[in-house]
Protein backbone atom coordinates (compact mmCIF):
# COMPACT_ATOMS: atom_id res chain seq x y z
CA UNK A 1 0.00 0.00 0.00
CA UNK A 2 1.47 3.66 -0.75
CA UNK A 3 3.52 5.00 1.98
CA UNK A 4 1.27 7.81 2.05
CA UNK A 5 -0.73 6.39 4.27
CA UNK A 6 1.68 6.51 7.27
CA UNK A 7 0.39 9.66 7.85
CA UNK A 8 -3.26 9.30 7.57
CA UNK A 9 -5.80 10.97 10.45
CA UNK A 10 -7.63 8.90 12.38
CA UNK A 11 -10.80 7.80 10.56
CA UNK A 12 -9.06 7.50 7.18
CA UNK A 13 -6.52 5.28 8.90
CA UNK A 14 -9.18 3.12 10.31
CA UNK A 15 -10.72 2.89 6.84
CA UNK A 16 -7.71 2.09 5.07
CA UNK A 17 -7.10 -0.70 7.75
CA UNK A 18 -9.96 -2.05 6.78
CA UNK A 19 -9.52 -2.12 2.99
CA UNK A 20 -5.96 -3.65 3.58
CA UNK A 21 -7.57 -6.96 5.47
CA UNK A 22 -10.33 -6.84 2.54
CA UNK A 23 -7.20 -6.87 -0.22
CA UNK A 24 -5.09 -8.97 1.61
CA UNK A 25 -8.20 -11.62 1.61
CA UNK A 26 -8.43 -11.86 -1.48
CA UNK A 27 -5.07 -13.36 -1.97
CA UNK A 28 -4.20 -14.88 1.66
CA UNK A 29 -5.79 -17.31 3.94
CA UNK A 30 -8.05 -15.62 6.59
CA UNK A 31 -6.51 -16.93 9.23
CA UNK A 32 -2.63 -16.30 8.48
CA UNK A 33 -3.98 -12.37 7.91
CA UNK A 34 -1.55 -10.89 10.97
CA UNK A 35 -1.43 -7.58 12.73
CA UNK A 36 2.14 -8.13 11.40
CA UNK A 37 1.33 -9.03 8.37
CA UNK A 38 -1.82 -5.92 7.49
CA UNK A 39 0.58 -3.23 9.34
CA UNK A 40 3.73 -4.69 6.67
CA UNK A 41 1.00 -4.41 4.06
CA UNK A 42 0.12 -0.77 4.79
CA UNK A 43 3.53 0.52 5.48
CA UNK A 44 2.99 0.98 8.93
CA UNK A 45 3.97 -0.07 12.36
CA UNK A 46 2.22 -2.22 14.76
CA UNK A 47 2.34 0.05 17.42
CA UNK A 48 0.66 2.62 14.81
CA UNK A 49 -2.22 -0.22 13.70
CA UNK A 50 -2.46 -0.59 17.74
CA UNK A 51 -3.45 2.88 18.23
CA UNK A 52 -6.69 2.89 16.16
CA UNK A 53 -7.68 -0.83 17.00
CA UNK A 54 -6.89 -2.74 20.24
CA UNK A 55 -6.80 -6.07 18.66
CA UNK A 56 -6.86 -8.25 15.20
CA UNK A 57 -11.16 -8.89 16.48
CA UNK A 58 -11.23 -5.21 16.96
CA UNK A 59 -9.86 -4.57 13.15
CA UNK A 60 -12.25 -7.89 11.88
CA UNK A 61 -15.65 -6.36 14.00
CA UNK A 62 -14.45 -3.01 12.01
CA UNK A 63 -14.33 -5.27 8.30
CA UNK A 64 -17.80 -6.84 8.74
CA UNK A 65 -19.27 -3.03 10.05
CA UNK A 66 -17.91 -1.70 6.64
CA UNK A 67 -19.24 -5.32 4.34
CA UNK A 68 -22.53 -4.36 6.11
CA UNK A 69 -23.01 -0.80 5.61
CA UNK A 70 -21.28 -0.98 1.76
CA UNK A 71 -23.63 -4.58 0.72
CA UNK A 72 -27.18 -3.33 2.47
CA UNK A 73 -27.13 -0.21 0.56
CA UNK A 74 -26.25 -1.88 -2.64
CA UNK A 75 -29.38 -3.82 -2.22
CA UNK A 76 -31.51 -1.19 -1.12
CA UNK A 77 -30.21 1.18 -4.01
CA UNK A 78 -30.78 -2.12 -6.52
CA UNK A 79 -34.64 -2.64 -5.17
CA UNK A 80 -35.32 1.02 -5.02
CA UNK A 81 -34.88 1.42 -8.50
CA UNK A 82 -36.64 -1.36 -9.81
CA UNK A 83 -39.79 -1.36 -11.28
CA UNK A 84 -41.60 -4.29 -10.00
CA UNK A 85 -40.79 -7.19 -6.99
CA UNK A 86 -39.88 -9.44 -9.86
CA UNK A 87 -37.28 -6.82 -11.04
CA UNK A 88 -36.09 -5.68 -7.41
CA UNK A 89 -35.11 -9.32 -6.71
CA UNK A 90 -32.97 -9.43 -10.15
CA UNK A 91 -31.29 -6.53 -9.55
CA UNK A 92 -30.09 -7.59 -5.68
CA UNK A 93 -29.01 -10.76 -6.99
CA UNK A 94 -26.99 -8.77 -9.49
CA UNK A 95 -25.74 -6.18 -6.90
CA UNK A 96 -25.21 -8.54 -4.22
CA UNK A 97 -22.84 -11.11 -6.33
CA UNK A 98 -21.49 -7.94 -8.06
CA UNK A 99 -20.53 -7.23 -4.86
CA UNK A 100 -18.46 -10.25 -4.45
CA UNK A 101 -16.72 -10.49 -7.53
CA UNK A 102 -15.22 -6.65 -6.99
CA UNK A 103 -14.69 -7.92 -3.41
CA UNK A 104 -13.24 -11.00 -3.07
CA UNK A 105 -11.74 -11.30 0.16
CA UNK A 106 -15.25 -10.94 1.78
CA UNK A 107 -16.45 -14.25 1.80
CA UNK A 108 -13.24 -15.76 2.39
CA UNK A 109 -12.97 -13.53 5.45
CA UNK A 110 -16.68 -14.65 6.56
CA UNK A 111 -16.46 -18.05 6.02
CA UNK A 112 -13.00 -18.31 8.20
CA UNK A 113 -14.85 -16.71 10.51
CA UNK A 114 -17.28 -19.29 10.45
CA UNK A 115 -15.16 -21.63 11.10
CA UNK A 116 -13.83 -20.47 14.55
CA UNK A 117 -15.42 -21.92 17.36
CA UNK A 118 -17.81 -20.26 19.99
CA UNK A 119 -19.26 -17.24 19.31
CA UNK A 120 -16.99 -13.90 18.51
CA UNK A 121 -18.62 -10.31 17.72
CA UNK A 122 -18.09 -11.07 14.00
CA UNK A 123 -20.36 -14.08 14.11
CA UNK A 124 -22.73 -12.12 15.74
CA UNK A 125 -22.50 -9.25 13.04
CA UNK A 126 -22.86 -11.62 10.50
CA UNK A 127 -25.96 -12.95 11.71
CA UNK A 128 -27.12 -9.36 12.19
CA UNK A 129 -26.89 -8.97 8.74
CA UNK A 130 -28.09 -11.56 7.72
CA UNK A 131 -31.45 -11.20 9.75
CA UNK A 132 -31.48 -7.58 7.61
CA UNK A 133 -30.67 -8.91 4.19
CA UNK A 134 -33.40 -11.59 4.78
CA UNK A 135 -35.95 -9.08 6.30
CA UNK A 136 -35.39 -7.49 2.68
CA UNK A 137 -35.59 -10.55 1.03
CA UNK A 138 -38.91 -11.24 2.56
CA UNK A 139 -40.75 -7.79 1.87
CA UNK A 140 -39.81 -8.08 -1.52
CA UNK A 141 -41.41 -11.89 -1.92
CA UNK A 142 -44.26 -10.69 0.23
CA UNK A 143 -45.13 -7.53 -2.25
CA UNK A 144 -44.77 -10.04 -5.35
CA UNK A 145 -47.19 -12.34 -3.75
CA UNK A 146 -49.64 -9.66 -3.23
CA UNK A 147 -49.23 -8.20 -6.77
CA UNK A 148 -49.72 -11.82 -8.58
CA UNK A 149 -46.04 -11.97 -9.44
CA UNK A 150 -45.26 -14.84 -7.67
CA UNK A 151 -46.83 -18.03 -6.29
CA UNK A 152 -49.67 -17.31 -4.10
CA UNK A 153 -48.74 -20.52 -1.97
CA UNK A 154 -45.21 -18.97 -1.63
CA UNK A 155 -42.79 -19.87 1.25
CA UNK A 156 -41.84 -16.80 1.89
CA UNK A 157 -39.07 -17.88 4.64
CA UNK A 158 -37.84 -20.57 2.05
CA UNK A 159 -38.25 -18.61 -0.69
CA UNK A 160 -35.69 -15.80 1.17
CA UNK A 161 -33.00 -19.08 2.23
CA UNK A 162 -33.01 -20.39 -1.22
CA UNK A 163 -32.08 -16.37 -2.90
CA UNK A 164 -29.23 -16.52 -0.45
CA UNK A 165 -28.27 -19.97 -0.83
CA UNK A 166 -27.93 -19.51 -4.76
CA UNK A 167 -25.60 -16.74 -4.27
CA UNK A 168 -23.96 -18.34 -1.34
CA UNK A 169 -23.61 -21.50 -4.12
CA UNK A 170 -22.05 -19.04 -6.75
CA UNK A 171 -19.75 -17.87 -4.11
CA UNK A 172 -18.32 -20.95 -3.10
CA UNK A 173 -17.23 -22.55 -6.54
CA UNK A 174 -16.21 -19.58 -7.85
CA UNK A 175 -13.61 -19.45 -4.81
CA UNK A 176 -13.00 -23.07 -5.11
CA UNK A 177 -12.28 -22.71 -8.97
CA UNK A 178 -9.97 -20.09 -8.23
CA UNK A 179 -12.05 -17.73 -10.91
CA UNK A 180 -14.39 -15.12 -8.94
CA UNK A 181 -15.67 -13.80 -12.41
CA UNK A 182 -17.45 -16.93 -12.92
CA UNK A 183 -19.59 -15.58 -10.36
CA UNK A 184 -21.13 -12.71 -13.03
CA UNK A 185 -21.30 -15.28 -15.98
CA UNK A 186 -23.04 -17.90 -14.13
CA UNK A 187 -25.61 -15.58 -11.38
CA UNK A 188 -27.85 -14.60 -14.56
CA UNK A 189 -28.74 -18.55 -15.59
CA UNK A 190 -29.16 -19.18 -11.56
CA UNK A 191 -31.21 -16.69 -11.19
CA UNK A 192 -33.14 -17.71 -13.91
CA UNK A 193 -34.30 -21.03 -12.44
CA UNK A 194 -34.74 -19.89 -9.11
CA UNK A 195 -37.42 -17.04 -10.58
CA UNK A 196 -39.13 -20.19 -12.65
CA UNK A 197 -39.51 -22.14 -9.10
CA UNK A 198 -40.59 -18.81 -7.57
CA UNK A 199 -43.23 -17.45 -10.52
CA UNK A 200 -47.10 -17.79 -10.61
CA UNK A 201 -47.85 -20.31 -13.27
Amino acid sequence: MDTRTRHLPAEERRAATVDAVIELAATRDPGEITTTVIAQHMGVTQGALFRHFPTKDAILEAVMGWVADRLLARVDRAAASAPSATAALEAVFKAHTGFVAEHPGVPRMIFGELQRSGSTATKRMVATLLRHYGERLRALLETGCRDGEFRPDLDIGAAATLFLGSVQGLVIQALFAGDVQAILRDAPRVFSIYLRGISRG
